[in-house]
Formats: C-alpha cells, sequence, structure tokens
C-alpha cells in the first residue's frame, strides 16, 4: 500500500502543538545559550560592508511601515526586511551556531526570524522560546533527511527556509492546512543556491543564502495566509528526502540542544585543524619559524573550499583551511574571534599559508558530516608533530560552556559599544525579550568602543 504524502502535515501537527509546558529547562537554556551566540555573531557582524547593504536594501525595498527592528538603525520595517538585514548581520563572519546532522547553520535564520515576528506580534517569552525551539527542530530534521552524497552545496539556505516558515507560521496563528501550504511554498521558493556547488568566488556575500531564505520563509507564511498553495508532498519523494529519517523520533527530543558553537569566525570545516595547530603550538612550545610544512589530513569537502593562500576578502578567507592556520600560527587565534580584513595580505601568514597541505584521510572522511575532524602534521628540521581533533572546540561531544559564550560574545565585540546588548541578554535570560530587541535595534552598537580590551 503507498504512504501518504503526509510529512509536511506531520510538521505542522508538530509545529502548531507543541506547548512550552513540555520544554525541559535543559531545552530552554539550549534557547538562552543559542540567542547568545547569534546575537554575538550579529553584532560582531553589524559594521561589515554586507550587513551594511542589507539594511539599506530592506530600507529601501519594504519601506518603514512595519513593526520589526532592522538591527543597528533604528529603524523598522516588515518582519521580512528585517529578517533579510538582521540575519545577514548574524551570518555574515562565520561565527554563527552550526548543527551536525543538517551540516549548517539554523541559528542565524531561525533567531533573527522570531525576534522580528515576535516583536510584530507582541507573543510572550514562553512562545518566542517555543517557536525557536521549532524551526530548529523543523530546519534541521528536514536538511538531515537528504542523502548528502547527492547534493552539489551543503549551503543552508536550502533548508532553513522551512524552520522558518514553520516558526512565523505558529507565531502568526496560522491554521494547519495554511501551515502545511506555507512549508511547501517555503521548500520550492528557497534559494536554490546552485552556484555555491561549483564557482570558486567565495569571496562574496551571498555566501550560504541564508538571510535570503529566511525571508522567503517568512512570505510564505504571508502567502499561504493569502490563499497561495505549494507542493504539498514536497518532502514524500524517497530519491529526494528520506521521510523516516526526517519524522523518526519527533516529540522525543529537542535537536537545539545538539547544536555547536564557534570559537573562530571561519567554516567550521576548518576548526579541527586550527585546533590541532595551536595545540601543538601551546603545549609543546614550538615556534612557527621552524615549521616546514604542515599536513591537514581531513574529509574531502573540506578540499572543495576555495583555500586560497592569499585571499582578497574577507569571506574568501572564512573558506580558506591554509589562510585561517596561518592566521592562527602568525597573529595568534584570537585573530580569529573575529576573523578582520586587518588580517588580509599578511606576509608572514600567507607565507605559512603556503607550507600547508591538504589531504583526504579514508578514516575521517567516512565519519563525515557526523564529525569534522582533521589531523594535522607539522614537520619541522628535527622531527615531525601530530595531533587528531575529531571534537574541534563546540562540539556536542567538547562544548563551550555559558561562561566561554560570554567571553566569545566580550572579545567578538570589543570594538564595539554592546555593553547594552550584553546587559539584554541577561533579561532575555530572565523572561523579557524586549529590551533585547531594543537593544539590537540601536544604531549606538556601531560606535567604537574606547576601551577595545573588553566590556
Amino acid at each position: 500500500m503507498q504512504r501518504r504524502n503526509d510529512t509536511l502535515e506531520t510538521l505542522a501537527d508538530y509545529a502548531l502543538d507543541l506547548r512550552f509546558a513540555s520544554i525541559s529547562e535543559t531545552t530552554i537554556n539550549s534557547v538562552r545559550d543559542c540567542v547568545l551566540d547569534c546575537v554575538t555573531s550579529a553584532v560582531a557582524g553589524a559594521d561589515s560592508d554586507a550587513a551594511g547593504a542589507a539594511r539599506l536594501a530592506a530600507q529601501a525595498t519594504f519601506g518603514q511601515g512595519g513593526l520589526s527592528s532592522i538591527w543597528f538603525s533604528g529603524r523598522k520595517a516588515p518582519a521580512a526586511g528585517a529578517i533579510l538585514a538582521n540575519s545577514t548581520a548574524a551570518s555574515i563572519l562565520d561565527l554563527d551556531d552550526g548543527h551536525r546532522a543538517a551540516t549548517g547553520h539554523p541559528g542565524a535564520a531561525i533567531i533573527p526570524s522570531c525576534l522580528a515576528v515576535a516583536e510584530e506580534t507582541g507573543c510572550s517569552w514562553e512562545e518566542l522560546v517555543t517557536c525557536i525551539v521549532i524551526g530548529y527542530e523543523i530546519s534541521v530534521r528536514i536538511a538531515a533527511g537528504r542523502d548528502f552524497s547527492r547534493l552539489d552545496t551543503m549551503s543552508t539556505g536550502k533548508w532553513c527556509n522551512y524552520g522558518v516558515a514553520a516558526a512565523v507560521g505558529r507565531m502568526r496563528g496560522l491554521k494547519r492546512a495554511e501551515l502545511v501550504q506555507a512549508l511547501a511554498v517555503a521548500g520550492v521558493h528557497g534559494p536554490n543556491q546552485s552556484a555555491a556547488g561549483y564557482s570558486k568566488v567565495m569571496g562574496n556575500h551571498a555566501k550560504e543564502g541564508i538571510p535570503w531564505s529566511s525571508l522567503t520563509g517568512c512570505m510564505a507564511v504571508s502567502l499561504a495566509q493569502a490563499g497561495f498553495t505549494g507542493p504539498t508532498d514536497i518532502l514524500d519523494h524517497p530519491a529526494y528526502f528520506d521521510r523516516a529519517a526526517i519524522l523518526r523520533g519527533l516529540g522525543r527530543s529537542f535537536v537545539i540542544e545538539g547544536v555547536y558553537f564557534k570559537p573562530y569566525s571561519c567554516c567550521r570545516w576548518a576548526h579541527a585543524a586550527i585546533d590541532g595547530l595551536t595545540d601543538i603550538l601551546e603545549r609543546e612550545g614550538l615556534k612557527r619559524e621552524a615549521i616546514q610544512s604542515v599536513e591537514v589530513h581531513t574529509f574531502e569537502r573540506a578540499l572543495k573550499l576555495n583555500n586560497d593562500a592569499d585571499p582578497d576578502t574577507l569571506e574568501a578567507a572564512q573558506y580558506s583551511v591554509p589562510f585561517v592556520l596561518g592566521v592562527a600560527a602568525v597573529q595568534g587565534r584570537e585573530a580569529l574571534l573575529p576573523l578582520t580584513e586587518n588580517s588580509l595580505h599578511h606576509p608572514e601568514t600567507i607565507a605559512f599559508a603556503r607550507r600547508v597541505e591538504l589531504l583526504v584521510d579514508d578514516t575521517i572522511n567516512a565519519r563525515f558530516p557526523a564529525t569534522t575532524g582533521a589531523r594535522i602534521i607539522i614537520k619541522t628540521p628535527t622531527g615531525q608533530h601530530q595531533r587528531e581533533v575529531m571534537h574541534p572546540l563546540g562540539d556536542p561531544a567538547n562544548p563551550m560552556s555559558r561562561d566561554r559564550l560570554l567571553a566569545k560574545f566580550n572579545a567578538a565585540t570589543r570594538a564595539l559599544n554592546a555593553d547594552k546588548v550584553l546587559s539584554a541578554i541577561t533579561e532575555f535570560d530572565n523572561g523579557q525579550y524586549a529590551p533585547l530587541v531594543s537593544a539590537l535595534a540601536d544604531p549606538g552598537v556601531l560606535s567604537s568602543n574606547e576601551n577595545s580590551s573588553g566590556h
């Protein structure tokens, strides 16, 4: 007997039925950590060219007639416009959270979207937290239900739109049939990100398509409310999605508890190598001047990054394993939190990067995407040094504590005026989100902090 086309119906029921009372304190603390981390990423990325362009584009396209704050501008717009701008700030530095089951970054899509619509609807803090949990759950499950070996790109924009549609649809009070349509429309209208699979120009602002995908998720809700329809069997075709994998265990646990956080603002695929390299340098007292070569044995996908030794843009630098290793060795790991344009075209960094060779390790490759490990071999005139890192800092198996996440905030935002944002994070933790929205809306955040050593 043929199985019903009901995956979207099941997910819609989950999104509409979940209650705050059924969410454990452990899960709520995960939400608190994810919000802190997303805000850290957004504040750190606020002054980037991409975030500035997105703020201008959102204001020009959507106007100022809405109820949702465009962060760091002092202006408001319809939620879709705010989501485009705010998600750009949160994702542009590649400092945002991720989930191994999805091989991508849910937080920079879900949290700005939920905060924008919470401001629009005036929902409770408990409802906001519930919708963040829903957004992570649905987006990550759909991403994990794909055959990764057949994907031309791992870009988050190909799946985060589903989670945004689910969370926004719940917040706006969609009926079940409307939410099913919103999910279907979001799935079709999301960016195809095709160039991400073949383009060698990784140094661009489009990156993983998170902001545009988030916008389409929000717009899908508006379309469904107005009667627009989509292909409601979109997830029920085995050649494209594994229905059983998407629904397995739904409601028994929450995927938001399994996110990873990033101590460096570069592609996660480089983090194991950074941890291995810096561990050798720091623990063994090895001088970088003595290093003749560095071998990075890792998974095949990492070799498909641009990996330029001398990247021209900050975005290209984020996708270069040799370059970020050069930054860590020459300028110190603190120069990766965040990575800035000041690190580009640094002669000693480039010279080090050119001594780095990337190689595929069959065992490590077989464990991808569940892990993103690397084995580092450093060769010197007197011998060699080796480290294998399967769980870089921030993985659930090697977690960053709340104190480390707060230290990340202070380090990543040290050049900005972010004290009010940090205070508002405390209020969010205590059950109030309005102060956080207000603090993020303030353009004063972008003013230089005279005490650049921290807050």
